[in-house]
């Protein structure tokens, strides 16, 4: 049994970390730390809550205990910099939900994020925890940083195709979209339901901060073609739905594709491959992956969604929990 920390607990990650600890038989207790709602009740935070979990006080984050086996940390960029270097250094283990730490290099921070990243040493130390995808870093580790939304959804569609078939792909051209739970709890207009309802725009272009992120680690098991990534923002609450167009210089059968994947993924307990192409509807509230393969002629084209806040994030960081303590995968997430 392990007790856990949760810094940064109030927003929406935060939400359903709370959820799945609750209902983890391998965890006997946590405290919530935060800023502005610290001294606050969880209850006047989450009042949907109740029946569900105890009304705990929100301890600030000013006042952080190191007694905790873990720490899971959800907070805007930038801030988990002030917390993690400390934590590690007392042999805590830490996953980081946060961006603060999947890419390699700080000159990328500089670039795509606008700040001047404070430990490098760390970049090279963390583990990625792309979770369904086998890596066997992600056991007995002590810092591990949970991939993007956006990225857990285009690369669980990709990595395999990548690893299989790289010499015969041209290009890669990834199309997402997402509820707007995505942007987090903070208010900002362009999110007003006045605004959002029965509208569709894409955001970002060129210059989202997932794009780095996904061409790393994608570059890591192969891809030496061109990559295109576009977001668009939906009138939804929650949910990514992915559609990535694979151009390939020779024809590959949809069969012989589909049946590498049903391999790849045969261990996976959270990606199912699809018949046909999947509904966001099936996988929001879950911790599932949903994919389809198309192929014709000279192109492939993938279809992949998740829930951003539970695949996305707090279910996969329960996920990697799980692993790293060489628990089954599914503690906690499934009941």
């Amino acid at each position: 049994m392990i007790s856990v920390g949760i810094i940064g607990g109030t927003g929406y990650t935060g939400k359903y970390l709370l959820e799945f600890i609750k209902q983890h038989e391998m965890i006997a207790g946590y405290t919530i730390y935060a800023n502005k709602s610290a001294g606050s009740k969880l209850l006047d935070v989450f009042p949907e809550l109740l029946g569900v979990i105890e009304d705990k006080t929100i301890q600030s984050v000013n006042n952080l205990s190191y007694t905790h086996d873990l720490y899971f940390v959800s907070l805007p960029h930038g801030e988990s910099l002030k917390y993690i270097p400390t934590l590690l250094d007392k042999g805590i283990k830490v996953i980081d939900l946060g961006g603060d730490f999947r890419l390699d290099t700080k000159e990328l921070y500089n670039e795509w994020y606008g700040f001047e990243h404070t430990s490098e040493k760390l970049l090279s130390e963390k583990v990625y925890g792309l979770v369904d995808i086998k890596n066997n870093k992600i056991e007995n580790s002590n810092f591990i940083s949970n991939p993007g939304c956006y990225p857990t959804s285009i690369q669980l569609a990709l990595i395999p195709i990548i690893k299989k078939y790289s010499d015969n792909i041209i290009s890669i051209s990834s199309v997402s979209y997402s509820g707007a739970s995505g942007a987090g709890k903070s208010a900002k207009t362009e999110l007003l339901l006045a605004e959002l309802d029965g509208n569709v725009k894409a955001y970002n272009i060129n210059k989202h901060r997932h794009q780095p992120e996904i061409e790393q680690e994608l570059t890591k098991v192969g891809m030496n073609s061109p990559f295109a990534f576009t977001t668009h923002l939906l009138p939804i609450a929650r949910g990514i739905y992915s559609t990535s167009t694979i151009h390939l210089n020779s024809v590959i059968h949809e069969d012989e594709i589909k049946e590498f994947y049903l391999k790849e993924y045969a261990n996976s307990k959270f990606v199912r491959i699809r018949n046909i192409p999947p509904e966001l509807k099936w996988v929001v509230n879950t911790n599932f992956c949903d994919i389809n393969i198309s192929a014709k002629n000279k192109t492939v084209v993938i279809t992949s969604t998740i829930d951003n806040l539970i695949k996305g994030a707090s279910g996969q960081a329960i996920q990697n929990m799980n692993k790293m303590f060489g628990w089954d995968e599914t503690l906690g997430i499934i009941k």
